[in-house]
């Protein structure tokens, strides 16, 4: 499986599914907002989103808290108000789940203005909030991720004091879009940014990772989003006796690397396997190892880590 494409059919989605709306659950087809609401017209939507797994016991979020937290913080970092609580949205996700009988899927947290503004720009109520709890077309499978192929976007990395960059904000993921849609158009399957500084920085959804001299490399929080995954990666590598850095890297850096992969929600570690027109090892022997972690974490095999993985039921 490759970044493009994805085990949730997004044409497949049901009208029969739920969503939970402000605290009710309504039918996907009514989960609607006004074309000149503020979240759509002025772009002022914010969002999370996380995978979720067959349990032994029903089914599992990855780190469903840390997201939650996220999302809390973009809230923030924008100065917008939400109407619900941590707790309060963990079980909004419970109740998503449970109406949509899923056990295996991704589910996406959305908070917006809906309310319809022409001028208007700068509102103090607090966002409406949604939850969609989307199945897989068919079980994930982490054993079945195929390497993909990069490149250096044309395309730089929103620079951190125009936009907070460490939001999940929808209107930054604009310039996610061009950087994929540049990699696309040269035929591969994701584009990596670098920053304005010259530093590569992360691609349009996935974090990136290098190893040389078998130490794994990723650039350090600052210009990029605070991925869960990423972070996850972090903490659990050195437990597998994985020598890791955040640094800065540059261009000919990564064009040196001598492995590399990606990461994100939905695929924990993608190998690249061409880097610009750098072939490179997919999986070479430390991608491998991060690997060999993340798909035993996932599949309940690694207790060390086993509270990432937390009961929706």
């Amino acid at each position: 499986m490759n970044a493009k494409e994805t085990q949730i059919k997004e044409d497949s989605m049901s009208i029969d599914e739920k969503v939970w709306l402000n605290g009710t659950l309504i039918s996907r087809q009514a989960a609607v907002v006004p074309l000149l609401s503020h979240g759509f017209s002025r772009a002022s939507a914010i969002f999370d989103v996380f995978r979720v797994y067959p349990g032994p016991g029903g089914p599992v979020a990855f780190r469903a808290d840390a997201h939650i937290r996220r999302l809390m913080k973009t809230a923030e970092l924008l100065g917008m108000k939400l109407a619900y609580g941590p707790g309060e949205i963990l079980q909004a996700v419970k109740e998503a789940i449970r109406a949509n009988d899923m056990q295996s899927g991704m589910v996406k947290i959305l908070a917006y203005w809906g309310q319809e503004t022409l001028l208007e720009l700068v509102l103090d109520s607090p966002l409406d909030m949604a939850v969609f709890a989307i199945a897989d077309d068919k079980p994930f499978d982490p054993e079945a991720v195929k390497p993909i192929s990069a490149c250096l976007s044309k395309w730089r990395k929103i620079h951190p004091e125009t936009v907070p960059v460490g939001a999940k904000a929808c209107a930054n993921y604009l310039n996610g879009y061009l950087v994929r849609k540049d990699a696309n158009s040269r035929g591969y399957d994701v584009g990596l940014s670098l920053g304005t500084d010259g530093f590569l920085a992360e691609g349009s959804i996935e974090s990136v990772f290098i190893v040389k001299d078998n130490v794994l490399k990723t650039p350090p929080l600052g210009r990029i989003l605070s991925s869960i995954t990423r972070m996850s990666i972090l903490e659990a590598a050195p437990q597998a006796g994985i020598a890791i850095r955040e640094v800065p890297i540059t261009a000919a850096e990564a064009l040196a690397a001598d492995e590399m992969f990606t990461s994100y929600t939905s695929i924990k570690v993608s190998p690249v396997a061409r880097f610009e027109d750098h072939d490179l090892p997919a999986p070479g022997p430390v991608t491998r190892q991060v690997m060999e972690l993340m798909n035993a974490i996932l599949q309940f095999k690694d207790e060390r880590f086993a509270d990432w993985l937390q009961p929706l039921s």
